[in-house]
């Protein structure tokens, strides 16, 4: 509500933003590079604090959250899959977040089961992720969120970097995902690959 950002050089990222996203829901944010499609994701998982305004969750707000509960609740996906997996192995980097949650190794490794076959690639769990291809990366970036069983997985230019039938199953894979129930909120460019499965559209201008 009232969403305002400006970083520390002075740049105004984001000006009274108004907007509301259901549960469930798969929601889009387009604009032109700049317009702070990125700015405003990392204000919903809390990695941004707002200059003015505030971010809800289920009523309560966003800043009176301990962060545990943040960022097991409203999982984050990087542009870039480098960013985000830095372990040895695919295994290793999706336990990575359940085992922080301090779960027992039993538990543990059936999230890691479960989020391994949820993107399809539990067939290379042991693989080096330095050998992965940007598919793969993309796809292990997102089982790492699905481990901490979120009910929002936010993503940022998901589709960038994958041929078109990379980009096809992505999104497959993602509106599979937001039918079970996880909402999906995505910044993007690729309008013509993912309005189809937007039950809503926000555009910054």
């Amino acid at each position: 509500v009232g969403l305002t950002f400006s970083y520390h050089d002075g740049t105004a990222a984001l000006r009274g933003i108004d907007l509301e996203i259901a549960a469930g829901e798969f929601a889009l944010l387009l604009g032109p590079n700049g317009s702070g499609k990125t700015t405003l994701l990392h204000h919903l998982n809390r990695l941004l604090s707002p200059t003015a305004g505030q971010v809800f969750f289920k009523g309560r707000p966003l800043a009176s959250l301990p962060e545990r509960e943040v960022f097991s609740r409203i999982g984050l996906v990087f542009q870039d899959p480098n960013d985000q997996i830095f372990a040895a192995t695919v295994a290793e980097d999706v336990a990575f977040g359940p085992r922080n949650l301090g779960l027992p190794p039993a538990m543990v490794e059936a999230r890691v089961a479960r989020a391994l076959k949820e993107v399809g690639i539990e067939g290379i769990r042991h693989k080096s992720v330095h050998y992965l291809s940007f598919g793969q990366k993309r796809r292990a970036a997102i089982a790492g969120v699905l481990a901490m069983e979120p009910e929002v997985l936010l993503l940022d230019e998901a589709t960038a970097g994958l041929d078109p039938r990379g980009n096809e199953e992505l999104m497959e894979l993602l509106a599979r995902l937001n039918r079970s129930g996880l909402a999906v909120v995505m910044a993007t460019h690729d309008v013509d690959l993912v309005m189809p499965y937007a039950s809503r559209v926000f555009v910054l201008d």
